[in-house]
């Protein structure tokens, strides 16, 4: 069973900065990806960054391309989400997900959609003050 287990959240300035983390654990195959999301009170779930871990390959959001960074640890089973230059309009619930499918790169536009996504972890807040 594929777990998932974000940490990292918390508060901060206007311009500041977070790293959050997900802990993955529980795959049997390598054709997967990891991507970040996250959702705001009343607004639906959205994508933020992924990365597919059979190339290392990363996407992002238009709205935190340049701010975020998505990278890896294979080491240490850990997918890390640098948040810089923080907005309070970055401020929502933060979940780490897990979409397990052959050929992810023939589907366009499946690393950013979460309804695509087959695991979850439990979410951390981030709250952006100005």
């Amino acid at each position: 069973e594929v777990q998932l287990v974000e940490s990292g959240g918390g508060l901060v300035q206007a311009g500041g900065s977070l790293r959050l983390s997900c802990a993955a654990s529980g795959f049997t195959e390598d054709d997967y990806a990891i991507g970040w999301f996250r959702q705001a009170p009343g607004k639906e779930r959205e994508g933020v960054s992924a990365i597919d871990n059979s190339d290392g390959s990363t996407y992002y959001a238009d709205s935190v391309k340049g701010r975020f960074t998505i990278s890896r640890d294979n080491a240490k089973n850990t997918v890390y989400l640098q948040m810089d230059s923080l907005k309070p309009e970055d401020t929502a619930v933060y979940y780490c997900g897990a979409i397990v499918r052959l050929n992810l790169k023939f589907y366009s536009g499946i690393y950013l959609r979460p309804r695509e996504y087959d695991y979850w972890g439990q979410g951390t807040q981030i709250t952006v003050s100005s």
